[in-house]
């Protein structure tokens, strides 16, 4: 496994207006698809799934086998739909993607389409990135002109149509049935599964709803090939991902690179900890996966490693948190995201987000008792599993984990408020047994 970058999508983010189409056809772009189109499109659903393609937005479910569980053609029509509705906290993946090289994801779009046999393709973005908005508008008119989009994709005799739908700002809605919800006009909410949306998906037609960074990744394998992709990443986690470090490092930012690569080799790269502090903990894959600690540094970032270790490598939204930081106040300002973003409809997430909240601002106010640490524990027990989507499992995700590597921290504010509040230091360093003197405390 290479620990050096490997720049496939980031690739043109640095050459001159890499948004325009006139750019991105200088840098090879769209050749994948003359390619694509002279080919079977079940030789490109197999292609995909022989490149191993890990969906890329979160759940990392096989790209081509999700495209294979599409129905036989009925006469009807299929669609495709990207979740562009990036809203995890940490994740900022695909909106630089989006701003940076709108084409990659449009090509991607239309081989996808061809392959699935799908002539109207969405793609759900989150409306408060109207720049982006703007951006992916003006790519799909260039396709269009182009003669890339419309009746004769590039002379072909294939048909597509691509519309930009710019949602309302809820995190539910990347969720993908609740996305697909609101993509009909309907409040965005989750539905029960079966039916799954490969079979009854947008408007009760087949449907593949993939991430941005999945679709995106599909031209350079249908360029270069399955095995070029599988020679990349692990055998189980194969090809490249956009790793986003973001927080207490000296040079935050996209770090393309294969899987299996360690947040120590990331770091490296990205300069280290902020001068006169060292690492506490950080999140593989945003705020809705366990949290690590230093002891995890070599731990390789691909799904089953990441998973043996206890988290999820998620969205790779690498959250990166020194010895200056509170971990119960950081704790809760997520959890207060998740009680926010509860769309409200599923009992286990409606109620225990709320209760969660109410506990963990006491805890931090230093009101708690210690019988609250346990009923923490309980609630997030009577909420992981028994919600009707990933959010409320997401949302007990860092306060299990946060209470099983820093339980000595959250009983520390049992005595009398937050310990990096400076006047608090001296008690925190009593009650941890911690020697006196931790100058980075309240830093």
């Amino acid at each position: 496994m290479a620990t050096t970058l490997t720049p496939v999508l980031s690739r043109t983010w640095d050459t001159e207006r890499p948004w325009t189409l006139e750019s991105y056809r200088a840098s090879g772009g769209y050749d994948a698809l003359r390619t694509a189109l002279a080919t079977a499109p079940a030789d490109l659903v197999q292609m995909v799934k022989d490149s191993g393609l890990r969906g890329r937005g979160g759940a990392g479910f096989p790209t081509g086998m999700k495209w294979g569980f599409l129905p036989a053609p009925d006469g009807g029509p299929r669609y495709l739909v990207v979740n562009a509705d990036e809203s995890e906290p940490g994740t900022c993946k695909d909106i630089p993607l989006m701003m940076a090289s709108p084409h990659q994801l449009l090509e991607g779009v239309i081989i996808t389409s061809y392959a699935i046999g799908c002539h109207h393709a969405f793609i759900y973005l989150r409306g408060e990135v109207v720049h982006v908005y703007r951006r992916l508008l003006q790519a799909v008119q260039e396709a269009y002109d182009a003669g890339l989009l419309g009746s004769d994709v590039a002379g072909s005799g294939f048909q597509l149509d691509v519309t930009v739908h710019a949602g309302a700002g809820a995190y539910i809605c990347g969720e993908e049935t609740a996305l697909l919800d609101s993509l009909e006009g309907r409040r965005g909410q989750p539905r029960l599964k079966p039916p799954f949306p490969a079979v009854e998906g947008l408007y009760a037609r087949p449907t593949v709803v993939n991430n941005v960074e999945s679709i995106a990744s599909v031209p350079s394998i249908v360029q270069y090939g399955s095995d070029w992709f599988r020679s990349m990443g692990t055998e189980r986690s194969t090809g490249y991902g956009l790793f986003s470090l973001s927080g207490h490092v000296r040079n935050p930012g996209q770090y393309e690179a294969p899987l299996g690569i360690t947040l120590r080799e990331l770091l490296e790269m990205a300069g280290g900890i902020r001068e006169g502090h060292e690492l506490k903990f950080w999140t593989p894959g945003g705020s809705s996966t366990p949290l690590f600690t230093a002891e995890h540094l070599d731990v390789p970032l691909d799904y089953e490693s990441v998973g043996a270790a206890g988290s999820m490598l998620g969205t790779r939204a690498l959250q990166i948190f020194d010895d200056s930081v509170c971990v119960v106040r950081a704790i809760t300002r997520w959890a207060e995201f998740y009680k926010h973003e509860s769309c409200g409809k599923c009992t286990p997430c409606r109620e225990g987000t709320y209760w969660l909240v109410q506990i963990l601002q006491r805890i931090e106010a230093g009101r708690g008792t210690q019988e609250d640490l346990d009923t923490l524990l309980d609630v997030c027990d009577n909420i992981l599993g028994r919600a009707f989507c990933a959010l409320g499992d997401g949302a007990t995700s860092t306060i299990t984990s946060g209470l099983q590597y820093f339980r000595e921290e959250f009983e520390a504010h049992l005595s009398g408020g937050c310990p990096f509040d400076p006047a608090k230091a001296a008690l925190f360093e009593y009650a941890s047994g911690s020697v006196s003197g931790a100058g980075t405390v309240g830093a």
